[in-house]
């Protein structure tokens, strides 16, 4: 199996909207921004679009799942809902997420509803991800093209790496 890349490109639109494009597809760019008073809400902000991914791909996997079985669902609504609390830091995180899948068919018209509720979660690559936790490595490249790594306030702060 192989393993598909996936990339995006974000160039700043403004003090924090962004112009987010899918490299290497024809989709066309979303525009993000933070919500006010830091930006000018003039698109959606990373919480949200963490959210509607969350949604979106359990939705999708439970149709999968659903078609998979040859059940042939009806139209669904999914809505998804979080509050961002501070944590013991004092910095903003989304603990929790509440997601409600609202069927237009009842459960037992759908003759394998039993067998999808008990896998359909287990296709969702977003859900899956976000519960099991992503490691995110990051660094940044300067004008001059030197790399910095930022480390935690334990490590002493950040620092250049010299071997790129």
């Amino acid at each position: 199996m192989n393993d598909e890349v996936i990339r995006l490109t974000l160039e700043q639109e403004g003090a924090y909207a962004f112009r987010v494009s899918f490299d290497g597809t024809t989709l066309a760019a979303l525009h993000t921004d933070e919500s006010p008073p830091l930006g000018g809400g003039a698109g959606p902000n990373p919480s949200a679009l963490l959210l509607a991914g969350i949604a979106n791909c359990l939705s999708a996997s439970l149709l999968f799942a659903l078609r998979k079985f040859h059940d042939v669902p009806g139209t669904i609504r999914t809505e998804i809902v979080a509050r961002k609390t501070r944590n013991a830091a004092g910095r903003w995180r989304i603990p929790h997420a509440e997601v409600s899948i609202h069927l237009s068919d009842k459960a037992a018209a759908l003759p394998h509803f039993e067998r999808v509720l008990a896998q359909f979660e287990q296709f969702c690559i977003v859900t899956q991800s976000v519960r099991e936790g992503i490691a995110v490595d990051v660094h940044i490249v300067d004008a001059d093209g030197a790399i910095w790594i930022p480390l935690t306030p334990s490590e002493g702060g950040p620092s250049r790496d010299t071997a790129g």
